[in-house]
């Protein structure tokens, strides 16, 4: 598995550099379909295109986003099991910034979005 200089997997790059551009193209179902699981589990759909509307609504679409960290995980039980990457980048969004932490899981040989969050003092306001 090739890796880029964050020492994230090619394969969940591109993942997260798609879900980036759902996001941006307000394809928020799309999203909810492609996703994990636990996902779905914790979210309905309804509930996950509030999620993102919001943030755009508050926060605008991403201007630039920077490597921040990523940890790699091995886990055999809860609350993730399997293999996993949670990245988290500092974001510049048209109205505000934030720290952006995307949580990957494989599933089939496949990455999915098990979590996506956003910390921003702009979205409280």
């Amino acid at each position: 598995m090739k890796a880029n200089k964050g020492g994230i997997p090619t394969q969940v790059d591109a993942t997260v550099n798609t879900i980036s551009d759902d996001i941006a193209e307000g394809r928020y179902e799309k999203i909810y379909n492609e996703a994990s699981d636990e996902w779905r589990r914790a979210t309905t759909l309804e509930q996950s295109n509030e999620t993102f509307k919001t943030l755009k609504t508050k926060l605008g679409n991403v201007k630039s986003r920077s490597f921040h960290s990523a940890t790699e995980q091995h886990n055999t039980g809860e609350p993730l099991p399997g293999h996993s990457f949670i990245i988290t980048y500092q974001t510049t969004f048209e109205r505000g910034e934030g720290m952006e932490t995307f949580t990957l899981v494989e599933r089939d040989g496949r990455w999915q979005l098990a979590r996506y969050f956003v910390n921003s003092n702009d979205l409280t306001q």
